[in-house]
């Protein structure tokens, strides 16, 4: 095979194709939606954080940037930054705006139980393992750079169509499962999320070192644009797993203060004294996915 030059798959460099465009009106749309049902919940005095709808609103405006906006840069550092913002840092944004308990709140009773059953499906329950997760999206990752899929890309249309569109899939999915604060068949524990993201940080890390060396096979490029697209990948992409990792570790603080507090009433109400007033702060906080 002819070694390709490495450019961005998602859409040439001219105005943006129609799979861009529709990406951008799904992720508009979506950001419709969501406020809407919020608008609708706190219309019927329901509590809805605004920091949530901040949240899924700056998700959403990452990916029409991601679709719409040329990154500055090489072509393979360009598409590195859209590899990042589409696969990384939107899907995080995304997660923590806890779309699935918004959508919960929001239904009539018997779509509710409709999504409830196939949340509590076994094949999600698959699925949002963090372990098959992080396999689904570090090892796609893995699959996309480091065979001749890249290149691939660059010659068959719907590949540059489908590619995209994983990388979302799959960041949005290991986001969700790892900061587990929407509803999920099983919640794991606060261990196993921490050590599936230590160990898809560190292959995450290792596979753009990998690319300082060598290219995609297949393709080839000038060694700045190598070098940069890599630190785009390395440093971008610790930035969102030092996040995920905050967002863990303020669960397990929130999770040991409700323990203690909860053993304080207990204890109190052994000894005839009345119950301590919650604590404001995590102690206090409602728990995670409501």
């Amino acid at each position: 095979m002819n070694a390709h030059e490495l450019a961005p798959h998602q859409h040439g460099a001219g105005q943006p194709g129609a799979a861009a465009l529709l990406a951008a009106a799904g992720a508009l749309s979506g950001a419709v939606a969501y406020l809407l049902a919020a608008h609708r919940l706190r219309r019927r005095g329901d509590r809805w954080p605004p920091a949530r709808d901040a949240a899924f609103v700056a998700g959403a405006a990452a990916l029409m940037a991601a679709a719409l906006v040329p990154p500055p840069g090489g072509p393979f550092t360009a598409h590195m930054a859209r590899h990042l913002t589409t696969g990384m840092a939107a899907p995080l944004l995304l997660a923590l705006a806890r779309p699935i308990t918004l959508t919960l709140r929001s239904l009539p009773p018997l779509p509710h139980r409709r999504l409830l059953a196939v949340l509590g499906s076994r094949p999600v329950a698959v699925v949002a393992n963090p372990v098959v997760a992080a396999l689904l999206d570090v090892g796609g990752l893995w699959l996309l750079y480091r065979t001749p899929l890249f290149a691939a890309a660059h010659e068959r249309p719907w590949l540059s169509v489908l590619i995209p569109l994983h990388v979302f899939a799959a960041g949005l999915l290991f986001s969700a499962s790892v900061c587990s604060l929407d509803p999920l068949p099983r919640r794991h524990g606060t261990a196993l999320r921490a050590a599936v993201l230590i160990g898809a940080g560190a292959a995450h890390s290792v596979l753009a070192k990998t690319l300082y060396a060598a290219p995609p096979p297949g393709t080839q490029g000038t060694p700045g644009d190598l070098a940069r697209a890599a630190e785009v990948m390395y440093y971008g992409g610790d930035l969102v797993e030092i996040t995920l990792a905050v967002v863990i570790g303020l669960q397990w603080y929130a999770a040991g203060a409700r323990r203690l507090a909860h053993e304080v009433r207990r204890t109190a109400a052994r000894a005839g004294r009345p119950a301590p007033q919650p604590a404001s702060g995590p102690a206090g906080s409602a728990p995670y996915g409501q």
